[in-house]
């Protein structure tokens, strides 16, 4: 996990040390120390929500810059879903595929196509036998990451099938050198236009550890402001959408969920409710379910921070979209395929493992007597919660004396008892 390459960072001049993040953040991976905030690594999931809440901008998700692209030959984009909401009064998805290709992009190859073949991948999977159920979608990366850091148990739950946009970035590869064998794979630039930060960060990773066909990845925001004035609409765009209502409908929570064609579904959005979830879940409290399709963003897709619409705005947008287009224009895609089977090529490269965010000891024995130190502390402190020690909760301090990265002083609280009882001291031996 230490090797993860984050894409939320944080603007030290630009942060005020307030403890609007230090809240928010999940997996409590921010401390506030020297006047500034600190993000540990090992524990970011880059979410996203420490830059949706500050005040002061000093979050930000660090993506390749466009002019990128001009290190590439061919030059492949791949928009997202929650692309087609940013924009206002599009009626025709063709609009907005041609804006790209007007931009520079030599081909587009969607994510909700993909989304549309991992959908019918995905009923095949859930046939399967002897597979851990619930089903836990694997296309937020977020939720792959938390349940690495915080959920042992939940690991073998993760879908194993490759998300859209992994399948899309490979489909895209793969079809680009067929049509033009005069090409390098190295000569081909596949540009995945992110909604957040959450897939600028695991891409990035991927393409580090050695695979991966995605090579450059942009965010949502920079191509809107790129394109918008390009999208002519005075003429009937060249039809160069191969999308339906089913891979359209990913960019919004539920949307996935409902293309399995199964009523023993959950879909859930927004962290804090995630991880409501996924405990529901590791607890055994849930009823049964076939398939739990979990967003980190609220909204989903559409909510996430690299985007310029407001999230009910898009996905208002998308639903007007939607009602225009076939239910899938990819069903041609399994016609001549095993019905049974998923091939090797849409599972994941790699496993997902049980990757703890920070253990206290490598000696167990160790470990359970600093357990056991910080819960004697945590006693000792206030519960008040109040973060101005640095830490988000007691407890989350406690921990960072057993560490020794504070200590018990800098309790705000404490020290104002403190204050009070040698005021109270000098007041007596004044009279």
């Amino acid at each position: 996990m230490g090797n993860y390459n984050h894409s939320v960072l944080l603007d030290i001049e630009k942060c005020k040390g307030c403890t609007n993040c230090l809240k928010r953040c999940p997996t409590e991976a921010i401390r506030i120390r020297d006047g500034h905030a600190q993000i540990n690594s090992n524990r970011c999931i880059d979410c996203g929500e420490c830059i949706r809440i500050c005040p002061y901008n000093a979050k930000k998700a660090v993506s390749d810059k466009l002019e990128r692209l001009q290190e590439f030959k061919y030059k492949i984009a791949l928009p997202a879903p929650s692309l087609y909401g940013q924009f206002d009064n599009l009626d025709d998805i063709d609009y907005l595929l041609q804006g790209l290709l007007d931009y520079g992009f030599d081909e587009v190859f969607e994510v909700a196509r993909a989304a549309e073949i991992v959908s019918g991948y995905t009923r095949r999977y859930l046939k399967l036998p002897g597979i851990a159920r619930p089903v836990i979608s694997s296309a937020c990366p977020v939720i792959s990451r938390l349940i690495a850091l915080r959920y042992p148990f939940l690991i073998d739950n993760v879908m194993p099938l490759k998300p859209p946009v992994d399948v899309a970035a490979q489909l895209a590869r793969e079809g680009a050198l067929k049509a033009h064998p005069e090409l390098k794979s190295e000569d081909i630039g596949v540009c995945f236009i992110s909604p957040c930060p959450a897939k600028v960060s695991y891409l990035k990773s991927e393409k580090e550890a050695g695979h991966g066909d995605v090579d450059c990845i942009v965010s949502a925001s920079d191509i809107y402001f790129a394109i918008v004035n390009k999208m002519e609409r005075k003429q009937v765009p060249i039809p160069v959408s191969k999308t339906g209502m089913i891979g359209v409908s990913w960019a919004a929570s539920g949307g996935e969920a409902s293309a399995l064609f199964n009523d023993k579904y959950l879909a859930a959005d927004g962290i804090e409710n995630v991880i409501k979830v996924l405990d529901n879940i590791d607890n055994g409290t849930l009823p049964n379910l076939e398939f739990v399709e979990l967003d980190a963003c609220a909204g989903g897709c559409v909510g996430g921070v690299m985007n310029v619409a407001n999230p009910f705005i898009a996905k208002a947008r998308l639903q007007s979209i939607r009602r225009y287009l076939p239910v899938s224009q990819n069903w041609d895609f399994f016609n001549s395929k095993d019905e049974e089977t998923v091939p090797d090529s849409f599972f994941s490269e790699e496993s997902l493992e049980y990757e703890p965010d920070d253990s206290l000891a490598g000696d167990m024995n160790e470990a359970f007597r600093k357990r056991a130190a910080i819960q004697e502390i945590a006693d000792r402190l206030p519960q008040l919660d109040c973060g101005s020690c640095g830490a988000p909760t007691c407890m989350a301090f406690a921990e960072d004396i057993v560490r020794g990265e504070a200590t018990e002083e800098e309790c705000i609280v404490k020290m104002r008892d403190k204050i009070q009882q040698l005021l109270k001291g000098e007041h007596n031996d004044s009279k």
